[in-house]
């Protein structure tokens, strides 16, 4: 989303940005709640699953942020095209356009 000033444009980034701010701190809240020590050995290996999953979602919305504090939201990282805002509104932690991503996951 390279320089653009259309108000539409930053009135979506605008609520995305508080999009991804909620959803960082309610997976926070959810790490918080999957470490804390249950007692039970039976649900080690599951939360060792949750817990990967949720640091991973917390990287990726972290990374968004990042891009957004930054100004490099919506641009891949491999090619440096915009990313359209249709794969943004679906997956707004992406980092690369889909051709970069099909060659990324190889």
């Amino acid at each position: 989303m390279s320089e653009r000033t259309d108000s539409h444009d930053q009135q979506w980034i605008s609520e995305l940005e508080a999009t991804l701010h909620h959803e960082f701190a309610a997976q926070t809240a959810r790490l918080t709640e999957l470490t804390a020590d249950t007692g039970d050995p039976g649900e080690a290996h599951t939360n060792a699953a949750l817990i990967a999953a949720t640091r991973l979602s917390l990287d990726q919305i972290a990374g968004a942020l990042r891009r957004l504090t930054a100004g490099g939201y919506g641009r891949c990282e491999r090619c440096g095209t915009d990313i359209p805002r249709e794969r943004l509104e679906i997956l707004p932690h992406a980092r690369f356009c889909v051709p970069c991503q099909q060659k990324q996951n190889g």
